[in-house]
């Protein structure tokens, strides 16, 4: 596997509203996002930190339900 590369949780926020996800709520330096589909309900939780880290990351992609590749397509 490859690595992931370094983002902003701000960048990640913007990639993941291109994805149809939506801010519903922000507590300090954390934002939730919430996507509906027919079948589920998304929510996930981004850290406005400089840099996410490979572990949240890989993380927030799980509860997204995105692969690596449809992230940043």
């Amino acid at each position: 596997m490859s690595k992931f590369p370094i983002l902003s949780g701000k960048e990640l926020i913007k990639i993941l509203e291109k994805k149809n996800f939506k801010v519903v709520g922000k507590k300090g330096s954390h934002v939730r996002l919430k996507k509906i589909t027919k079948d589920r309900i998304y929510i996930t939780v981004v850290p406005l930190h400089q840099r996410i880290s490979p572990g949240t990351l890989l993380a927030i992609l799980k509860q997204t339900n995105l692969s690596k590749d449809e992230l940043f397509d």
